[in-house]
Parts: structure tokens; sequence; C-alpha cells
């Protein structure tokens, strides 16, 4: 089976529990993971999700202060 390298805007809006308007919403905005639009369909790369996921993790404020100590 092939693994799939490509997602639609719903299937993300699905992976995320979002709606996928709020998809459409952070495109226009210049947010979000990039995509691609091909023959006029928008799709997401897993690589750039993978990454937008990434970028997105965040560390406790308690652990980011007891660090800096």
């Amino acid at each position: 089976m092939h693994d799939k390298i490509c997602f639609t805007q719903k299937e993300l809006a699905r992976r995320w529990t979002l709606s996928h308007r709020t998809l459409e919403r952070w495109r226009w905005e210049g947010k979000g993971p990039a995509f691609m639009k091909i023959g006029g369909r928008v799709v997401y790369r897993l690589e750039d999700i993978l990454n937008h996921e990434k970028e997105q993790l965040k560390l406790n404020d308690c652990i980011r202060t007891s660090r800096v100590l």
C-alpha cells in the first residue's frame, strides 16, 4: 500500500479537528502550512504538515523559566 503524501483541505481539517474554512482563512492570511495548487485543487504535502506541526510545539512556561534560571 502507498503512503499518503498529500492531503486535501478537508483531510487536513479532519486530521487537526478544525473547520476546512479555517484552513482557507489561514491561506488568505498567509498562515498555516505551505500548500500547492494543482489543477485548481489545494493540496498539502505531508512533509509540510509535519514541519508545521513541529513548529507549533510549545514548551510549558515553567519548563522554559527553569531552563533560564
